[in-house]
């Protein structure tokens, strides 16, 4: 069925071939027919407990040049949805892969132009199949046409977003040309079409969502747990208390791709805190949204037209009427659950739902549907509902077909009750979709008797049950499916006519779906919120969160969970984590990363308290497994990852870094993650390095912007070590602590004895070497000076006044003098050390300009401080520039 405009093609030359020449697409579909052996962690992206696989189709498009445009259409054809990107991405196409992974197409089509020779975005596509969970298909190059998918959008758009979507998409060349792709492809190969103005589209910018890797979303179990898949202990499952198959979807998009609009944040929280806080609501919100179908696969049912007709499809558009009667009616409980709202999203939620914006569809399909049919779940009673859905005295003929089913069904009835009586046996007529009407007879009943053979045919046991037919009861069911055909054909007719008419209003009921899915979804964030003590997070320019708790954690392990305080500006932007082994590094820093998913998602986090700043991209390289798929060890898998990690970061990203360097030689990894170190420094990104790289986080710690954190472990006795898991300011003191741990382990004596000698030996000779720097000593007294800026930058725009600023500055005063006095204690002593007293750290890894300063400055500024009373403090932040 083609439209006008469209090239005229038949299905025999489709330019698609579902046989690629790329072995990584053939291993892809290997995987699909056949379970793949599990490997060090599961590699694909979008499973998700909770989440049905959804059917989506997506064809890419791409630029040429330095600076690549990719051009993104996806149409769900289980939700009835088009969404349009257009990417101007980087050179490793790390946005569309993540787009990719966000939206999970199982079709994937690319321009041939693309695959012969392959373009770069053509094989990273192919490399990062197995992990999208896609096929690659190759598409003809006529069929991405501009202007064709102009046209498309013209006639398959909604009338009221027509003009909106234009503007959205104009400009957009690849976009819209990938759209003409998809939209043939679904009519030449799967043979569907979309009545007119009848599909959801929409264009969704590049900007505006958090940016997460595969990796990362591996890394952190967003929505799979590393070791079982099947586990609920990810973020998905911690927080999927959603009671509708659309709730679930959204909330799996939302946490795949975070918001980054405050805005849009303040108004979700502003709706959470509402309904936790009122108990009435709440339960009327859940309990409403308990008997809600999945709408959207309803409405894409009735949008979606196969271009053959079948009985089949005849059958469903029945089902579909009912259902969607069954929702429609329902709307009203969810409209009077949210009386009495105040916050803006939940009574646009409620305007939504108001019984004026569904009663001219509830008219519409009483007209043609009785008043007294509901969906039905057991097959004779959704068979029936079926027969006699549409209203008498609209087809004379349909009620004449409908007496001859009525007919058929109660002959058999009264066949099975003249048997059980002939017999003396308990018999009884039952239905499935594949035999139709059947005999039942309870094994127990038959006990010392057999069936007579000449009678009953196709005889089954079971446990419990004996199941069988008659030659007359097999003519019966085929003259019952006859007539229940012949219903069907005859009902067809005003069952199209009213879905055609419901599409007029097909706009106002996917935009009501839409409201119950995010209703859903703040309900769910709700439910956990009343069960566990989550707050609201406030979005300012400093991450601050006291009390931090890991999400998943907390809730996995039995004894109490110690929580840490979170604190990061540009001052303290990257951050060292030195500790024990199993002293709570990862846990912490995964914390961290997972807290502002949450918040970016509109959801309460796990603290006391919590201030987070917009995150725009988020890294994580945290496992240390071999890569199976790809041939590579440990250390070539974190250093492809890092690398990945280098290209993309930037001042808005956060990046969390676990045991980086490990897998090789100590010395090389330590100068690895020293380097690696000093660019994150540079991006400006806020950073957690955890690392048992103890001399990483004395060489970094005179860099602006660098502090170190350790987390503490008690190992007072000699013979046992208690972790405490708290974090604690400074690099970790306990020396050895490695040996200790071998110690409580069952090892040889003679071994740790030895063990100890070395490590003793070794500490020796470093602490010869160590020698005082005029230049760290000079980057010391300049990092404290800008750390008194920041802290009176806040200070100045926070709420603080009259006494207790005061004594705020009195105490900052004290505390910063008593810092300076000890740097200066420490420049005398330097200066015993060096004739020149401008010698630069042999292992400071960077630019001696960033870690020194004038020191007449130095002194000028400190003794200006170190004097000032607390009310001239400010004064000093003028004089102080900010690097």
């Amino acid at each position: 069925m083609s439209r006008p405009g469209s090239p005229s093609v038949t299905g025999s030359d489709l330019p698609y071939t579902c046989e690629t020449t790329t072995s990584t697409t053939s291993r892809a579909r290997t995987s699909h027919a056949h379970k793949r052996p599990k490997t060090a962690r599961p590699r694909t992206a979008v499973s998700t407990i909770g989440v049905e696989p959804q059917h989506i189709i997506c064809a890419v498009s791409e630029s040429r040049g330095i600076a690549p445009t990719v051009g993104l259409a996806f149409v769900n054809l289980d939700t009835g949805e088009a969404v349009l990107s257009q990417i101007c991405d980087s050179q490793t196409y790390v946005h569309t892969i993540h787009k990719l992974a966000m939206f999970s197409p199982s079709q994937i089509l690319i321009v041939d132009s693309s695959a012969d020779p392959k373009s770069k975005l053509f094989s990273i596509i192919e490399d990062n199949l197995i992990d999208l969970n896609s096929n690659l298909m190759i598409l003809s190059r006529r069929y991405w046409a501009e202007i064709l998918g102009l046209e498309l959008i013209q006639q398959l758009a909604f009338v009221q977003e027509l003009e909106s979507i234009k503007i959205a998409i104009s400009g957009n060349y690849f976009a819209i040309c990938c759209f003409a792709a998809v939209i043939k492809y679904i009519e030449l190969s799967l043979t569907k079409t979309f009545p007119m103005h009848s599909l959801r589209i929409r264009y969704e910018v590049s900007e505006g969502s958090m940016m997460i890797d595969l990796s990362t979303i591996h890394a952190l179990e967003l929505n799979q747990n590393l070791r079982n898949p099947r586990s609920k202990d990810c973020l998905f499952g911690l927080l999927s208390n959603t009671l509708t198959p659309m709730g679930a979807r959204l909330l799996r998009s939302n946490i795949l791709q975070p918001l980054t609009d405050a805005q849009t944040l303040n108004t979700r929280y502003d709706a959470l805190e509402e309904l936790t806080s009122k108990e009435d609501m709440f339960f009327g919100v859940r309990g409403a949204l308990k008997s809600v179908p999945d709408v959207d696969k309803i409405l894409t049912a009735l949008i979606v037209i196969p271009t053959q007709a079948s009985l089949q499809y005849t059958e469903q558009a029945i089902n579909n009427v009912i259902s969607l009667k069954q929702f429609v009616k329902g709307i009203n409980s969810i409209f009077e659950a949210l009386v009495g709202a105040r916050s803006s999203m939940l009574c646009e939620i409620q305007r939504l739902c108001a019984p004026e914006n569904v009663e001219p569809v509830l008219q519409l399909i009483d007209s043609t549907i009785n008043d007294d049919i509901t969906y039905a779940s057991k097959p004779i009673d959704l068979r029936n509902q079926r027969t006699y859905a549409v209203r008498s005295g609209l087809n004379g003929l349909l009620d004449v077909a409908r007496q001859t089913y009525k007919e058929g069904n109660e002959d058999i009835y009264e066949y099975v009750e003249t048997l059980a009586r002939e017999y003396n046996m308990d018999l009884q007529a039952m239905y499935d979709n594949k035999r139709m009407f059947y005999i039942r007879l309870p094994a127990a009943d038959l006990e010392g008797r057999n069936l007579p053979p000449d009678v009953f045919k196709n005889v089954f046991r079971n446990k419990s049950n004996i199941e069988m037919q008659t030659l007359q009861l097999m003519k019966w069911n085929q003259r019952i499916s006859d007539s229940h055909t012949e219903v069907l054909l005859m009902s067809d007719n005003a069952v199209q006519n009213l879905t055609s008419e419901i599409r007029q209003h097909i706009s106002v009921l996917f935009k009501i779906s839409e409201a119950i899915a995010m209703l859903d979804m703040l309900g769910a964030f709700a439910h956990i919120v009343t069960l566990e003590e989550y707050v609201r997070p406030r979005i300012t320019n400093t991450l601050g969160i006291q009390a931090a708790r890991h999400p998943i954690k907390e809730r996995i392990q039995t004894g109490k969970y110690v929580p840490n305080d979170v604190y990061a500006t540009q001052q303290n932007r990257f951050q060292i984590i030195t500790g024990c082994n199993m002293s709570g590094k990862s846990t912490y820093i995964r914390c961290i990363a997972l807290m502002c998913v949450m918040a970016q998602i509109g959801s309460f986090v796990p603290a006391r308290f919590a201030s987070i700043t917009i995150i725009k991209q988020l890294f994580a390289r945290v496992s240390i497994d071999d890569s199976v798929e790809a041939n590579v060890s440990t250390f070539a898998s974190e250093m492809r990852e890092t690398a990945f990690i280098l290209n993309n970061v930037d001042k808005d990203s956060l990046v969390i870094i676990d045991e980086l360097g490990r897998g090789t030689g100590t010395r090389d990894g330590l100068a690895i993650a020293l380097a690696i170190a000093e660019a994150l420094v540079g991006s400006r990104a806020l950073v957690w390095f955890a690392t048992h790289f103890r001399e990483l986080a004395h060489i970094m710690s005179e860099r602006n912007g660098v502090v170190n954190k350790h987390l503490a472990v008690d190992m007072r006795d000699v013979n046992s070590m208690t972790m405490l898991y708290k974090l604690t300011d400074g690099i970790v003191i306990e020396e050895h602590y490695g040996l200790q741990l071998a110690r409580v382990l069952p090892f040889p004596a003679d071994v740790l004895e030895y063990a100890t000698l070395v490590a003793n030996k070794l500490r020796e000779r470093l602490e010869r070497q160590k020698a005082s720097s005029m230049a760290i000593v000079h980057a010391r007294r300049r990092k404290l000076i800008l750390s008194l800026k920041e802290e009176l930058l806040q200070a100045q725009q926070g709420i603080m006044e009259g006494e207790v600023l005061s004594s705020w500055l009195d105490r900052l005063q004290r505390e910063f003098v008593v810092r300076m006095m000890a740097i200066d204690e420490e420049v005398r002593r330097a200066a015993c050390d060096s004739e020149t007293g401008e010698e630069a750290s042999s292992m400071g890894g960077g630019d001696n300009s960033m870690l020194t300063m004038d020191t007449a400055e130095d002194e000028q500024m400190a003794d200006a401080a170190s004097r000032s009373d607390s009310g001239s403090l400010v004064q000093v932040m003028e004089s102080i520039e900010y690097m």
